[in-house]
C-alpha cells in the first residue's frame, strides 16, 4: 500500500477512535437536568457533575502524550479505549451524587485520547498538510454530539443500564479494530518533557489559546443542554439535539481552521477567531437578560464555528513548533484546553445560584477572548513567512 493510502487509512482509524472516546467522555452532560431534578441538586452541583470528567481527561493528556511519543498510538489508543470502558459500564448502574461524581471522574480517561491521536496523525503527514490532517482528526469531537442526542433517547427507551453497556461495548470494539488495523508512523527518539517545558512562551501561548478555543467548545457543549432547558423549558431530548448541533458546527469548522492555517498561517486565522468569538460572547451576555430562541441559536452556532476554527488553527501550530516532540507538546497544550472546559460550567453554576443570571459567565468569556486576541496579534507580527508560525 502506498504512503498516501496508508496515511489516509490511519487518519480515518484515529478519527473514528477519537469520536468513540468522546462518546464515552460525554455521557453525563446530556442527562444533567435529569440528575438535577431526580437528586434535587443546585445549579453549582449539577454543572460540577457535568464538568468533572474533564479534570482527569485534562491531567492525563500530559503523561499519555509522553507515552505516545515512546510507545506509539497503535498501543496507546486501544489502552485508553479499553480502560475507559470500565467506568462507562459502571455509569449505567450507579445511584447518588457522590457515586456519579466518582464514575464521572474516571470517564475522564477517555478524554486523554486527544493526546494520542495528534502525534499519531501528524507523523503520517508532511508539515504543509498537517493542519488539514489534524483538523480532520479533530472532527472526532462529533462524539460529543452523538452522546448529546443519543444518550437521552437510549435512557428514555431502555434505561441508563443499557446506555452504559452500549457505550462500553462500543469502546471495546473500537479498541480491537484500531489495534488490528492501525500502523504507527515512523518516529524518532522521544523528547523529554523538560525540553518541551523549557521552550517557554512558545509553548504557553499555545496552551492559553487552546484553553479558550477548545475549553470554550467543551464548556458550551457540556453546559448548553442545561442552559437551553433553563431558558426555554425544552425537553431533555430537544435540548440534547440542539446542543448536538452546536457540536456538529464546531466539529465541521475544525478542519476548515486547519486548512486555512495551512494557507494563511495559524496566527491570521486566530485573529479572526477571537474577534468573532468575542462578539458572540458579548451578544450572549446581552441576550441573557431576555433570551429568545432565534438570536440565541444564531449566537451559539456562530460561536461554535469560531471555536472550531480556533481549535484547528492551534493544532496546526503545535506540530509546526514542536516537530520532534509533538506528543509531549500536545499533552501540555491539550491539558490546558481540557481544563478550559472544566472551569466555565462550574463558574456558570455559581453565578446562576448567586445572581440568577448567566450573563457574567459570558462576560468572562469575552475578557478571555480579548487577551487571546492580543496574543494572536503578537504571533502574527512575529511571523516571518505567510505559512509559518514562529516563536
Amino acid at each position: 500500500m502506498d504512503a498516501g493510502r496508508t496515511a489516509t487509512r490511519n487518519l480515518t482509524l484515529a478519527t473514528l477512535a477519537f469520536a468513540v472516546a468522546f462518546v464515552g467522555w460525554s455521557l453525563i452532560a446530556p442527562l444533567a437536568k435529569r440528575f438535577q431534578d431526580d437528586l434535587d441538586l443546585s445549579n453549582t452541583r449539577t454543572l460540577a457533575l457535568t464538568a468533572v470528567p474533564v479534570i482527569l481527561g485534562s491531567v492525563l493528556r500530559i503523561p499519555v502524550g509522553a507515552l505516545t511519543d515512546r510507545l506509539g498510538g497503535r498501543v496507546m489508543f486501544p489502552v485508553v479505549l479499553t480502560v475507559s470502558a470500565i467506568p462507562a459500564a459502571i455509569f449505567g448502574f450507579v445511584e447518588g451524587y457522590a457515586a456519579l461524581i466518582v464514575v464521572g471522574f474516571f470517564l475522564g480517561i477517555a478524554g486523554s485520547s486527544f493526546a494520542v491521536g495528534v502525534p499519531f496523525v501528524a507523523g503520517w503527514y508532511p508539515k504543509e498538510r498537517q493542519g488539514f490532517a489534524l483538523g480532520v482528526y479533530g472532527m472526532g469531537n462529533i462524539g460529543t454530539a452523538v452522546a448529546a442526542f443519543s444518550a437521552p433517547a437510549i435512557v428514555e427507551w431502555f434505561g441508563r443500564g443499557a446506555l452504559g453497556i452500549l457505550a462500553a461495548a462500543l469502546l471495546l470494539a473500537t479498541a480491537a479494530v484500531f489495534y488490528r488495523m492501525a500502523e504507527d508512523p515512523p518516529r524518532g527518539t522521544a523528547v523529554r518533557y523538560g525540553a518541551v517545558l523549557r521552550s517557554g512562551w512558545k509553548l504557553w501561548r499555545l496552551a492559553l489559546l487552546y484553553f479558550v478555543t477548545f475549553g470554550g467548545f467543551v464548556a458550551m457543549a457540556v453546559f448548553l443542554p442545561k442552559l437551553l432547558r433553563d431558558w426555554f423549558d425544552l425537553s431533555l431530548t430537544d435540548a440534547g439535539l440542539r446542543a448536538a448541533g452546536f457540536t456538529a458546527v464546531a466539529t465541521l469548522a475544525r478542519p476548515v481552521g486547519g486548512i486555512l492555517s495551512d494557507r494563511l498561517g495559524a496566527a491570521t486565522v486566530l485573529i479572526g477567531v477571537f474577534v468573532g468569538a468575542g462578539l458572540d460572547a458579548a451578544w450572549l451576555a446581552f441576550l441573557s437578560g431576555d433570551p429568545t430562541i432565534v438570536p440565541v441559536t444564531i449566537a451559539c452556532l456562530t460561536l461554535a464555528a469560531f471555536l472550531g476554527l480556533g481549535n484547528g488553527a492551534v493544532f496546526k501550530a503545535v506540530p509546526h513548533d514542536f516537530p520532534q516532540a509533538t506528543g509531549a507538546a500536545t499533552g501540555i497544550v491539550g491539558a490546558a484546553g481540557g481544563l478550559g472546559g472544566f472551569f466555565p460550567p462550574v463558574v456558570m453554576g455559581i453565578v446562576k445560584d448567586h445572581f440568577d443570571t448567566y450573563a457574567l459567565g459570558f462576560i468572562g468569556l469575552l475578557a478571555f477572548t480579548v487577551v487571546c486576541l492580543v496574543v494572536a496579534l503578537t504571533m502574527h507580527r512575529a511571523t516571518r513567512a505567510p505559512r509559518e508560525v514562529t516563536a
